[in-house]
Parts: C-alpha cells; sequence; structure tokens
C-alpha cells in the first residue's frame, strides 16, 4: 500500500520552484508547496481514488499540494462533520479551499447546511468556503430544488458588503452559478444583483455589475431559454 511518505516524494520529484512565482501571481500561497502542476496532482489522484486514509494523512503533512490530492481521493462517505469542520479551519489559500469544497464536501448529505453554516462565519477563509460550496452545489447538485437556493440568495445578499477580495470573489462566484442553473434561478438572481447594486457599496456594486454582465449576457440568456 502506498503511504502517504512515498506519495509526497513523488510530489517533490515532480515540483518545480519556477512554478511558484506564477501561483503567487494569482494569490496562492506558495510557503509550503512544491510547485507541482495541477495535472500532476490529478493524475495521481487517479491512481489512489477514494483511499481516505491516504487522504487523511496527506491531508495531515500541512503541503499544499498533499491537502489538494487529499480533497480528490478522500471518500465523502467517509467523511465526518468533525473532519469537515477541522479541514476547513486549515484553509489557507484560496485553491485549497475551493477544490476541497468544490471537489468533496459538495458530496457529503451535509453540504447544504455546511455551506449555511461557515458563510456566516466572519472567518476569512471559512467564509469563502461556505460561499464556494454553495458554487459547487449550485454547478452540479440534481438533489437541490430552486427554492433551495433563497437561503442562499439571502445569504448571498447580506455577505454583500465584506471588502475582503478571497470573500467578495465566492459572494459573485456563488451568486454567478446560481443564476445559470436555470430561466427562473437567472431571474432571481438578477433581481438579487439589482438589490445588491442599490446599496450604494464599492464592493456590492462589484460583485452586482460583474453578476449582471455574465447573467445577462446573450451567451447565458440563449443557453437557458
Amino acid at each position: 500500500m502506498t503511504t502517504a511518505s512515498e506519495i509526497i516524494a513523488i510530489l517533490k520529484a515532480r515540483g518545480n520552484k519556477a512554478n511558484l512565482e506564477g501561483m503567487a501571481r494569482y494569490g496562492i500561497r506558495t510557503d509550503n508547496s512544491f510547485g507541482v502542476k495541477a495535472a500532476d496532482i490529478k493524475d495521481l489522484a487517479r491512481q489512489h481514488k477514494r483511499n481516505h486514509t491516504l487522504a487523511v494523512d496527506l491531508w495531515a503533512s500541512g503541503y499544499r499540494e498533499a491537502r489538494i490530492l487529499a480533497a480528490y481521493i478522500a471518500d465523502p462517505k467517509a467523511v465526518t462533520p468533525e473532519l469537515m469542520d477541522a479541514w476547513v479551519a486549515e484553509f489557507d489559500s484560496w485553491d485549497i479551499c475551493d477544490t476541497t469544497t468544490c471537489q468533496l464536501f459538495r458530496y457529503h448529505p451535509l453540504a447544504y447546511d455546511k455551506a449555511m453554516q461557515w458563510s456566516r462565519s466572519d472567518v476569512l477563509f471559512t467564509r469563502r468556503a461556505g460561499f464556494a460550496l454553495m458554487a459547487g452545489l449550485a454547478l452540479k447538485s440534481s438533489k437541490l430544488d430552486d427554492h433551495d437556493y433563497e437561503p442562499f440568495l439571502q445569504c448571498i445578499r447580506d455577505t454583500a458588503t465584506d471588502d475582503r477580495n478571497m470573500v467578495k470573489k465566492a459572494v459573485n462566484w456563488a451568486l454567478r452559478q446560481i443564476g445559470k442553473r436555470n430561466a427562473a434561478l437567472n431571474a432571481r438572481a438578477i433581481t438579487v444583483a439589482r438589490e445588491i447594486q442599490a446599496l450604494e457599496n464599492p464592493t456590492a456594486r462589484w460583485i452586482a455589475n460583474d453578476a449582471l454582465r455574465e447573467l445577462q449576457s446573450s451567451a447565458v440568456q440563449e443557453r437557458l431559454a
């Protein structure tokens, strides 16, 4: 059986320090990273899919690439609410946050509840995790009805003045994904975006204007029609 130490050795070997500068430009923390390309991480994930024990050990190492790999190979059925909260509390970079929420936590039975819970937190990456999870659920979940997104839209409206970059982009992301699910939710998201726009706050205006640009675009409208 492959161990976490063996996987980390592979990650180190595939790392390239030249990649770190590019990652940093995109706001990714690189102080605990090897500079491994996303394609190489996904390649390892395909080889070790649904190995929950290995995933937990990889996460515990603290390395960026090991934690992203852990999100790909962990078993949602083995994930406990305690593990979800523990991993979220250790998020320190948007790429780890978004990968873990959208590739792992989105499949958990408590995904909806956790999205609501985390979105109300004042902690930077915990709040981002809540909205990233909303975006993930809106993108692919087949279990939610249109009315289930109303609490999400309320949270989006309530958080639209949070000017922290990692939060406002996730709030915008969630609003756009909800609004692209179907025609009815598109109309609701546009209404919410206009309400946010009317708050006369710079962050709220950015969130609303960017969302409206996409949600009202001909490409989105034609697809939904």
